[in-house]
């Protein structure tokens, strides 16, 4: 399916932009366009990669010419493109609106005009009940995709979302590891779901691959405690570093969500994935206000405290599948 065809990556110059590249670099696809406002990370990549299948495009989904001017003979676009920092867009809520909503629809809205077959809407859990700006926006941004996705229907482009935790990374523990600091952590008994960066890759390529018009898809992922996680990597690193506890931040959950209830009520079991088929109900507003399901439905959501719960042991195990973890493990023995 990607057989001399052009993917778009918007703001392909982060983790995940990078993560795509290495796994498509050597497929057949004819081109592969990162489109971000960074320069400096799109000279770094094309030193890295080095490849005349890949171009750069400098711009920003706030800016619609440049988004139709990037979109013009594209096949498929993955929209990465987001402002993700929770304080950030805590502090200047405005700018995650013009950015995580407004340029989203910049995306879409320039994907229909320019006959795009297919383009796959990142977000994230946070998304699930949300509490902070950065997740009220992302809520919204699916939103306006299954808005989107209803209009077509089925002529045109095709919009699907993908929803996911926090991609593991632990760069924060590991540095005051190295530096024999006290490891902080929040709550003890918080949950973040485990996701590496390839799991990413690989829900947005399934989704790419069986994703209908609004769907959206939820990989399953098991979840560790944050006092697990630093325990697993104290006895990575062989330290001794004391644990400290300095309590819940601003704007932090006690655990995560990726699926809500009144989603499970219609998500769809597919092995290692949910998906969350669109509400494609007409504009009659009585099926929104005055007509009810014909049955209560005794479902919970999917949460990190009710998904498989690792242990240490099995938390180790699953840092151990990041690259520099690994490497830092491995030289020490």
């Amino acid at each position: 399916m990607f057989k001399n065809k052009i993917l778009l990556i918007t703001g392909g110059t982060g983790s995940f932009g990078n993560a795509v590249l290495d796994r498509s670099i050597d497929t057949d696809l004819k081109e592969i366009r990162i489109y971000s406002r960074d320069e400096k990370k799109q000279d770094d990549m094309r030193m890295k990669y080095n490849n005349p299948k890949i171009k750069f495009y400098i711009g920003n989904v706030r800016d619609r010419d440049s988004v139709d001017a990037v979109m013009k003979n594209v096949d498929y676009v993955f929209h990465a493109a987001a402002l993700k920092q929770v304080p950030s867009c805590e502090f200047f809520p405005i700018q995650a609106v013009k950015t995580n909503i407004l340029g989203s629809n910049n995306v879409m809205e320039s994907a229909i005009a320019n006959n795009v077959k297919k383009v796959i809407i990142l977000s994230t859990d946070k998304s699930v009940y949300p509490i902070n700006a950065m997740g009220m926006s992302k809520a919204l941004m699916e939103l306006v995709m299954v808005a989107k996705a209803r209009e077509i229907a089925d002529d045109g482009t095709v919009f699907c979302g993908t929803r996911y935790g926090n991609v593991m990374a632990s760069r924060g523990f590991v540095v005051q590891i190295k530096q024999g600091k006290f490891i902080t952590i929040t709550d003890p008994n918080m949950t973040r779901f485990m996701m590496t960066l390839e799991d990413a890759v690989d829900l947005v390529l399934y989704a790419f691959e069986h994703g209908n018009q609004g769907d959206r898809f939820v990989q399953k992922a098991p979840a560790s405690t944050i006092q697990d996680l630093a325990q697993a990597l104290k006895e990575l690193y062989n330290a001794k570093n004391e644990i400290k506890i300095i309590g819940t931040r601003h704007g932090e959950k006690l655990y995560e969500s990726l699926v809500n209830r009144e989603e499970m009520v219609k998500a769809e079991d597919m092995g290692d994935y949910y998906r969350i088929p669109a509400d494609h109900r007409d504009l009659n507003y009585n099926s929104f206000f005055s007509e009810g399901d014909d049955k209560i439905y005794k479902v919970e959501e999917y949460t990190s405290h009710n998904t498989k719960r690792l242990n240490v042991e099995e938390t180790k195990k699953l840092l151990l599948k990041l690259d520099f973890i690994r490497k830092d493990v491995m030289s020490k023995e």
